[in-house]
């Protein structure tokens, strides 16, 4: 094998960013993603340096690279979820979140594996793994689904966008919240018999950690916005100032002191990221916060989705089996919507369609390499190549699948609106 040429490194990067900014817009009635257009781009390039015998780039090779890049690009976007949200929070006001988080997520981990147990002959513990590491959703990978962004000055408030609002929220806590059950398989497959561990597992990464993580982000984010909005020194507050660069300093020293702590780092920075967004709601300086955050957001996560393509045709997808590809199809098609239609049965806020809508679009994407990542480099795991395969296909069927219909069916739920059609309750 010969070593990868950093030029042609440079060289698919560019084409990639370059098509993803610019096919999409030729193409505006049609379902044409950036995400989609960089995979394809990755594939290729895959597939040519395969011919040319350069060293194959995997993310199952490496473990630790993966992990670290995944976790930058999905604590930015925790960020960017958590400052275009214009809604309080509140139980009442997130009611159709707490449904997704608290019935959808933990039946479809559950689902996920014991079909992974029944159909690929899993252990419980990497079943219980494969169910967890596929739970985090990531409606970046599918744009027309998520908020636009923070309202601000005389902006309209979009808050009457439930569905929208739900699957922004939703992947602004599952990417933290499916964590424990990560722990879970973990404990399973390295503490021994349950009862040497459960307490242990319960008290402290059930609990424990999940309090310790929103506890110091959204007191971190009380802090930050203070200071930022109300510093009594006027040009010391950066708000006046318009310096977003604040929102990845936040970002990265959020997180960074939830994990010295023990807590759950995710959690922390959208928690921040809430309570930043909650101080002086209506000021422009959010706005622009987003909008840095977003840009980075997604030039890495085109990043890792350019190197998974590349991936894809250099032997990632070598242990997938029929088993898998069912697993991924159920997950997408079957088991998401599902479950996700039966937590939101008497929700108020939505409509029929609105239901069905939100069920469907449970996009899978970069939080789950991330845990996959975070696994493998952690214990060691059973079937872990079939697992990278089969999460593999999953992300790649939920990007085809979601980014080919988000725009249409997000258009005829929005035209259903404006034309006051009957809502079904």
């Amino acid at each position: 094998m010969t070593a990868l040429n950093t030029d042609l490194v440079y060289l698919t990067a560019g084409l990639a960013l370059l098509l993803a900014a610019t096919v999409p817009g030729l193409f505006q009635d049609r379902a044409v993603s950036a995400p989609l257009i960089v995979l394809a781009v990755g594939a290729g390039a895959g597939l040519f340096l395969g011919k040319s015998g350069t060293d194959t780039l995997s993310p199952a090779l490496h473990p630790a690279v993966t992990e670290h890049l995944s976790e930058t690009c999905v604590i930015v976007a925790l960020m960017g979820v958590g400052l275009a949200i214009d809604r309080p929070l509140g139980w009442r006001t997130w009611n159709s979140t707490w449904r997704l988080l608290l019935i959808a997520m933990p039946f479809g981990i559950a689902a996920v594996a014991v079909l992974g147990w029944w159909v690929a002959a899993l252990t419980p513990a990497v079943a219980i793994l494969l169910g967890a590491v596929l739970a985090p959703t990531d409606p970046v990978l599918a744009s027309d689904v998520q908020v636009e962004g923070p309202t601000s000055g005389g902006e309209s408030h979009r808050e009457d966008d439930e569905v929208r609002f739900a699957l922004t929220s939703e992947a602004g806590l599952n990417d933290a919240l499916a964590f424990p059950f990560v722990y879970l398989a973990l404990f399973m497959i390295g503490k021994g018999p349950i009862e040497q561990w459960i307490v242990q597992w319960v008290a402290w990464e059930l609990i424990g950690k999940v309090v310790i993580g929103a506890a110091l982000g959204w007191i971190a984010g009380d802090l930050f916005g203070r200071a930022v909005f109300r510093f009594p020194i006027a040009h010391m507050r950066l708000a006046e100032r318009s310096e977003p660069i604040f929102a990845l300093a936040a970002t990265f020293a959020v997180y960074g002191l939830t994990e010295l702590a023990g807590g759950y780092g995710f959690l922390a920075v959208f928690a921040c990221a809430v309570a930043i967004r909650r101080t002086e709601r209506a000021h422009e300086y959010h706005a622009e916060m987003h909008s840095l955050i977003e840009q980075l957001e997604h030039v890495l996560t085109l990043a890792v989705l350019l190197l998974l393509g590349v991936a894809l045709t250099s032997g990632l997808l070598a242990e997938l089996t029929w088993g898998g590809v069912l697993v991924a199809a159920a997950l997408v098609f079957v088991i998401r919507p599902v479950v996700a239609w039966l937590s939101l049965l008497g929700c108020e806020e939505m409509s029929g369609p609105e239901r069905r809508v939100t069920a469907f679009f449970g996009v899978r994407g970069i939080g789950s390499i991330y845990y996959l990542a975070y696994a493998a480099a952690e214990a060691g795991v059973e079937n872990e190549k079939w697992l990278w395969s089969t999460v593999a296909f999953t992300v790649v069927l939920s990007v085809l699948v979601h980014g080919v219909s988000a725009t249409r069916v997000m258009r005829l739920l929005d035209l259903r609106r404006e034309g006051g059609a009957v809502a079904d309750r």
